[in-house]
């Protein structure tokens, strides 16, 4: 699919910028246009296939499907998880979706799921994965977030939390809100899909391109291995330090991903590379700033806590199961 971006790649890096084939800038340059057109398609395809399937959903409809299964927590968890992957999230909406979720009566842990999910299981993630590292990777990642989504919206439920969650949150009345019966046409939809997808890719783009621009420089500079025996699946620390790291830091799926791919490279084990890339997505420092004007310190202490030990859990078992 991607012999014609290759061959283009091989152009610009040889015969436009004339550079010596063989050596480390020709690498690094070559990987950084090859990888910037391939991910900036992929990118591009799989938002706007998704963004036209969950056209369907909204946060309205999440809340409501989920404030009508609560009797059954069990379910209400898995189904908020699920709900995740397909709906519509972003950092910005963590609060009003918090606020609207326990306005409406949805169970403290419920919401968690759901939290958790949205950012770390979404469309990007699931289809970069499968086009870098196979269905099988991308299967077991979806799995393992939607494990962690649910585990932790559990525990935080049965801790009875709802005392750290700000005063004011439970004074807000959102109100009833009536969902109308969508009546888009399909070039409607169409038109709206585009919409989102050039404004989404609008926004995400310098994440993207700073990621593969360091994905290009350890791939033309830093030898095939190099990390193998500080981060390799033999260090009983690097799943820990990885996910530390990731905490801090704020990307998205899709400037993590190359970098994903060049750990690999360089002999992260694949724990240790998805537990970073998790610790990035769901527990991204902008994220937390918000969430702590409707938590309290201590739970979002918790929540990170949680997340972080079911990201670390995983990160180990796909070091046992990939080898």
């Amino acid at each position: 699919m991607f012999f014609p971006v290759q061959k283009f790649a091989d152009f610009v890096t040889y015969t436009v910028f004339k550079i010596p084939q063989g050596s480390k800038l020709a690498s690094a340059v070559n990987f950084f246009i090859f990888d910037t057109i391939k991910i900036f398609i992929l990118l591009f395809l799989i938002v706007f296939v998704i963004t036209f399937i969950r056209s369907f959903f909204s946060p309205e409809k999440t809340r409501e499907i989920l404030s009508h299964k609560k009797q059954n927590i069990f379910l209400a968890h898995i189904l908020a998880a699920l709900l995740g992957i397909v709906t519509p999230f972003c950092s910005c909406s963590a609060v009003p979706l918090f606020i609207g979720f326990v306005e409406a009566g949805i169970p403290l842990g419920v919401t968690f799921s759901y939290l958790i999910a949205a950012p770390m299981v979404n469309e990007v993630a699931l289809g970069l994965l499968y086009a870098n590292f196979g269905l099988k990777i991308a299967l077991i990642y979806v799995l393992s977030g939607e494990i962690i989504a649910i585990v932790s919206g559990i525990l935080i439920g049965k801790l009875n939390l709802e005392k750290y969650v700000e005063d004011y949150v439970f004074k807000i009345k959102v109100g009833n809100v009536q969902i109308a019966e969508d009546k888009k046409t399909l070039n409607q939809r169409l038109k709206e899909t585009l919409e989102f997808t050039i404004e989404l890719i609008k926004k995400v783009w310098v994440f993207v391109v700073v990621g593969i621009g360091i994905g290009a420089f350890l791939h033309g500079y830093i030898p095939t291995g190099a990390l193998a025996k500080i981060a390799g699946k033999n260090n009983p620390f690097a799943v820990i330090f990885a996910t530390a790291l990731g905490i801090p830091l704020y990307s998205n799926a899709a400037g993590i991903i190359p970098l994903v791919s060049e750990f690999r490279r360089l002999g992260v084990s694949m724990g240790t590379s998805l537990s970073f890339m998790m610790s990035v997505t769901a527990l991204s420092l902008p994220e937390m700033i918000l969430l702590r004007r409707v938590l309290k310190p201590k739970l979002l202490g918790i929540f990170v806590a949680i997340v972080g030990c079911g990201i670390i859990i995983t990160g180990y078992l796909f070091n046992l199961i990939l080898g």
